[in-house]
C-alpha cells in the first residue's frame, strides 16, 4: 500500500488544471477552464475545472470530483494507480507498506491484464537489446527505417522470437496467469497447446491516453503468404481497437499546443514523424476511422490534417470514411504526398525544415481537394459529373455549422462549374429526406406504444432538498468566514410589552448555521447531506486553515462527488463584463450574513408549513381536539408571520 505521506504529498502537488489538460483541450473561462466532455459526445462544452478549488464536474454526465477521480473515470484506473500515475508526473518518490494477501486477491481483472501487457512490453524491449536473434533480426530492421535507439525506446518497440512459446514460457516462469495471458490475445490457447500470438515480429506497443499498455501490433519479416503483414491485438476488456489511436500518449500535448493532428495510416509514418520533429500526429493503425477515434481528437482540436500515400486508389478508398470527420464538426485538410510516397519514406527524405513548409504549402480543403480530384475522373462524362456533384453535396450535408456548408457550396460551385442555386437544391433534398427517414424510423418505433397518451405530470421543485443543498453550499464557500450577524431577541419595553429588537453578534459562519439548526432541532432529511454536514462541521471544528481542495480529496468519492456537484454549479453561470460598461456588480462575498439566515429563514418557514399541513389533517379526525389544534395552528401562523417580516415578504 502507498503511504499516507506519499498520497498526502500528490495532493498537494498534483494541479487538476495540468493533468486534465492532458486528456482534455482547456480554455480559459473566467477563473475556471472549460472544455469538452470526455465522457459523452457534444460539441457545447460543458466540462468544467476549478483550479481554484481543485475540482472538475462535467454536467452532460453527471460526472466530477478530484484529479485522481478523473483519472479514475477516464483511465479507469485504481485508487493506488492514479497516486502513482501523478506521483511519476511530478517526481514524487513512492513510499509503499506491504500488501496483504487479501489486497493482493481483490486486485480486479482489468488490473491484471494491464499488468501481463506491461510485462509484455517490457519483454519484448528486453529480447530485442538483449539477446543475438532480437539485435541481428529486430533492432537491425528497425535501424533500416532509420530509426534512432532514442526513437526506439521512447516508442518502446519490441521483438518477439521466432518461437512457438518463447514468450509464453517467460511470463508464466515469472507467475503470470495462462487466463490472462489468453485474454489479452498473448498467448493462443488450444486444448493442451499455448503458442505465441506475434512469434518471429517486430513489435509496436499501443498505449491510451495515459501512456498504459493495452495492446499491441506485430510486424512480419519474411515473406509468408498464408501470414498477415500486420497483426494486432484482439478485442479485450482492456483494447479495444476502433476507440484508440496510436501515438496519441505521446502526441496530445502537441496536439493541443498546436491546436492541429496529423491523421496516418500506420505505426512507422508516425514514429517518423515524431523523430524529425512533428509530434502531433497519430494513426488510426490500418484500420477504417471510427467515430470514436475522431472524439478522441476532438478532445484535443477541431482541426485534423489527413496525410495520404501517393496512391491515388488508397486516397479515393480513403475519402470515403472521411465524411465522418465533418459530422463531428471539425475542420479537416487533406494532404498528399508525391507518387510512390509515404508520410514514412518523405519524412525519411527531408529535413524538419522542408517536412514542415511541404505539410503547410499542399494541405488543401478536404472539399475543395475532393472535388478537384473527382473532377478528373469526371471530365467530360455529364452522368459522371452529376454523380459527382451527389456526392460532394453529400460530404457537404454532414457538416453541422450551417455557415460553413454555404462556404463550401460556394467553393463546390466555382470548382464544378455550376449555379449555387442547384447545390443548394440538392442539399435541401438531402436534408429533407434524411429528416423523412428519420421521422418515419420514429412512427415506427412508436407504433408498438400506441397508447393513450398522458401529460407528463410537472415535476415539482422539493424546497426541503434545495434548502438543504443551499446550506452544505454555504457551509462549503464560507464556512469558515467571520460575519456579523443580525438576529431579533424578544425584549421587554418599558410599558411591559414584548418585542423584537436586533442584536448583532460576531460568528463563524459555521458556527451560526449549527446554532440556529441545534435550537430548532431542525435535522436533514436527505442522508447524503445529513452525513456531509456533520463531515464539513467537525472538520471546521477542528482545523481553522479549512481548504475546500484538501477537503474533498479527505472524503470518500460519492461525497467527494456530492461537493463538487454542488460547488461546480455556483461557478456554472459567470456574470458579464459590467465593469466596462462601469456598473459594478455586488460581489458573492459581500451578503453571506443576509444568505445565511435568509436560508435558515426560509426553511423555518417551509417546516412550519409542514407543520400546518398536518395539523389540517388531523381536524378532519373527529377523536382529535379541533380547538386545541386550531390553537396551535394559529401559533405556527403567527410565527411565520415573524419569520416572514424578518425575510421582508408578504403573506
Amino acid at each position: 500500500m502507498i503511504s499516507k505521506s506519499t498520497i498526502d504529498q500528490v495532493f498537494e502537488t498534483a494541479r487538476v488544471e495540468e493533468v486534465i489538460g492532458d486528456f482534455v483541450q482547456l480554455k480559459k473561462a473566467g477563473s475556471n477552464f472549460k472544455g469538452l466532455s470526455p465522457f459523452s459526445d457534444e460539441r457545447s462544452p460543458s466540462f468544467m475545472v476549478s483550479p481554484v478549488k481543485q475540482i472538475w464536474k462535467d454536467f452532460s454526465s453527471g460526472k466530477g470530483g478530484t484529479v485522481v477521480s478523473f483519472l479514475m473515470e477516464h483511465e479507469h484506473f485504481t485508487y493506488p494507480e492514479a497516486i502513482k500515475y501523478l506521483a511519476k508526473k511530478y517526481n514524487i518518490e513512492i513510499e509503499e507498506t506491504e500488501q496483504s494477501d487479501e489486497e493482493k486477491v481483490q486486485a480486479n481483472e482489468k488490473e491484471s491484464m494491464y499488468l501481463v501487457s506491461e510485462f509484455a512490453s517490457k519483454y519484448f524491449q528486453k529480447v530485442l537489446y538483449k539477446t543475438d536473434k532480437g539485435q541481428a533480426i529486430g533492432l537491425s530492421y528497425f535501424k533500416e527505417r532509420g530509426f534512432t535507439d532514442e526513437t526506439i525506446k521512447k516508442f518502446h518497440l519490441g521483438y518477439a522470437l521466432d518461437e512457438w512459446q518463447a514468450f509464453t514460457d517467460e511470463a508464466l516462469k515469472q507467475g503470470y496467469n495462462i487466463d490472462y495471458l489468453e485474454k489479452t490475445g498473448l498467448t493462443i490457447v488450444k486444448e493442451e497447446k499455448r503458442f505465441d500470438r506475434f512469434k518471429g515480429r517486430v513489435m509496436f506497443p499501443i498505449h491510451s491516453m495515459s501512456g498504459r499498455v493495452l495492446g499491441f501490433g506485430g510486424r512480419i519479416l519474411i515473406t509468408d503468404k498464408k501470414a498477415a503483414k500486420y497483426l494486432n491485438s484482439p478485442e479485450s476488456d482492456i483494447y479495444h481497437k476502433s476507440k484508440i489511436l496510436y501515438g496519441i500518449y505521446h502526441a496530445k500535448q502537441s496536439i493541443a499546443k498546436e491546436d492541429n493532428c496529423y491523421l496516418v495510416e500506420g505505426y512507422t509514418d508516425v514514429i517518423q514523424f515524431h523523430q524529425k520533429g512533428i509530434k502531433n500526429v497519430v494513426s488510426s493503425s490500418g484500420t477504417a476511422l471510427t467515430s470514436d477515434q475522431i472524439r478522441l481528437i476532438n478532445r484535443l482540436t477541431k482541426n485534423i490534417t489527413v496525410l495520404f500515400d501517393g496512391d491515388a486508389a488508397g486516397i479515393r478508398a480513403s475519402l470515403r470514411g472521411i465524411d465522418l470527420i465533418l459530422e463531428q464538426g471539425m475542420n479537416v485538410k487533406v494532404c498528399t504526398f508525391p507518387e510512390a510516397e509515404d508520410p514514412d519514406s518523405f519524412a525519411k527524405q527531408n529535413t524538419f525544415e522542408e517536412l514542415t513548409l511541404y505539410l503547410e504549402e499542399n494541405a488543401k480543403d478536404f472539399i475543395a481537394y475532393k472535388a478537384s480530384l473527382l473532377m478528373e475522373d469526371a471530365k467530360n462524362d455529364p452522368v459522371k459529373k452529376a454523380g459527382l456533384i451527389r456526392d460532394m453535396v453529400n460530404s457537404i450535408s454532414k457538416i453541422p455549422d450551417r455557415i460553413q456548408k454555404e462556404i463550401y457550396v460556394q467553393e463546390c460551385a466555382r470548382i464544378m462549374d455550376i449555379s449555387e442555386e442547384v447545390l443548394f437544391s440538392t442539399l435541401a433534398q438531402i436534408g429533407k429526406k434524411e429528416f423523412q427517414d428519420a421521422n418515419k424510423a420514429y412512427k415506427e418505433e412508436q407504433k408498438a406504444f400506441d397508447v393513450i397518451q398522458r401529460k407528463t405530470p410537472t415535476k415539482k421543485v422539493d424546497v426541503q432538498y434545495e434548502l438543504e443543498r443551499k446550506i452544505i453550499e454555504i457551509l462549503l464557500l464560507y464556512g469558515n468566514k467571520t460575519e456579523d450577524f443580525e438576529d431579533l431577541v424578544l425584549k421587554e419595553t418599558e410599558k411591559g410589552e414584548l418585542t423584537l429588537e436586533p442584536v448583532i453578534h460576531h460568528a463563524k459562519v459555521f458556527e451560526k448555521i449549527y446554532l440556529d439548526l441545534q435550537e430548532d432541532e431542525m435535522e436533514f432529511t436527505n442522508e447524503n447531506f445529513r452525513e456531509l454536514y456533520y463531515t464539513i462541521i467537525d472538520t471546521l471544528n477542528q482545523n481553522p486553515d479549512f481548504a475546500i481542495e484538501n477537503f474533498v480529496n479527505s472524503v470518500n468519492e460519492q461525497m467527494a462527488n456530492e461537493i463538487t456537484t454542488i460547488l461546480m454549479n455556483d461557478e456554472k453561470y459567470q456574470l458579464s463584463n459590467w465593469e466596462s460598461k462601469n456598473i459594478f456588480p455586488k460581489s458573492k462575498t459581500h451578503g453571506i450574513p443576509q444568505l445565511v439566515n435568509e436560508t435558515i429563514l426560509s426553511l423555518r418557514c417551509f417546516l412550519i408549513d409542514q407543520k400546518v399541513s398536518e395539523f389540517k389533517q388531523d381536524t378532519q379526525d373527529p377523536e382529535k381536539q379541533n380547538k386545541t389544534l386550531l390553537e396551535d395552528v394559529l401559533n405556527y401562523s403567527n410565527l411565520k408571520m415573524l419569520l416572514s417580516r424578518k425575510l421582508n415578504r408578504v403573506l
